[in-house]
């Protein structure tokens, strides 16, 4: 299949220390998985390239107050989690995109995500349509969470989708790989780093 790069965005999901970095709250639980795929060296080598290429590169780092007063006083789930952690407070080393990935010039910071899917509490549909954007291709964390969601939503708006399976990371091998054999193919085209890197040329 043929991209074109002017047309496409690369949607970078969650790419904080709390998840990429020692010391990140979440670190320890992905890193079994980011280990085994390489995909933060995979990443960055997807974003150099796509970049080059002119594809629209953009950032979605989830972050909340001190305190957490933008969700409920009572979060279950993944959000409880994030709370009991303490992670991703505005401003705080947590929260920053990891270094490799700091966004460059040109590139596109979306705002606002609080939750798990990218377009549910940000702008990001307008972005994408204003810019012409037909093509979304994913990649972060969490593999059948946040990445997920978001695919699928992508899907229903219409957008063409692709998911980069050694580009994204879940809590455990198993939730991973189930992920991205049953539920990536329904939503979204799923292929590899060097796939994608192979249809930019």
């Amino acid at each position: 299949m043929a991209i074109d790069p002017s047309k496409t965005a690369l949607l970078l999901i969650e790419y904080q220390n709390e998840f990429t970095t020692e010391g990140g709250v979440l670190h320890g639980a992905v890193a079994e998985v980011m280990g085994r795929t390489e995909m933060l060296t995979k990443t960055c080598n997807v974003v150099e390239r796509a970049r080059a290429k002119g594809v629209t590169v953009m950032h979605a780092p989830i972050t909340f107050a001190p305190g957490y007063h933008e969700i409920s006083a009572h979060p279950y789930g993944i959000l409880k989690g994030v709370v009991d952690g303490k992670a991703f407070v505005k401003g705080t080393w947590g929260a920053q995109i990891v270094d490799p990935l700091t966004p460059a010039e040109g590139d596109i910071v979306i705002e606002g995500k609080r939750g798990l899917d990218t377009f549910a509490s940000t702008n990001l549909d307008f972005i994408l349509r204003s810019k012409g954007i037909e093509t979304v291709v994913l990649g972060g964390f969490l593999t059948n969470c946040c990445v997920e969601s978001t695919m699928r939503t992508a899907y229903e708006h219409g957008f063409e989708v692709i998911t980069l399976t050694d580009c994204v990371a879940a809590t455990s091998v198993e939730e991973h790989d189930n992920a991205i054999k049953y539920d990536y193919p329904m939503f979204s085209k799923p292929m590899t780093a060097a796939q994608l890197l192979e249809t930019l040329g």
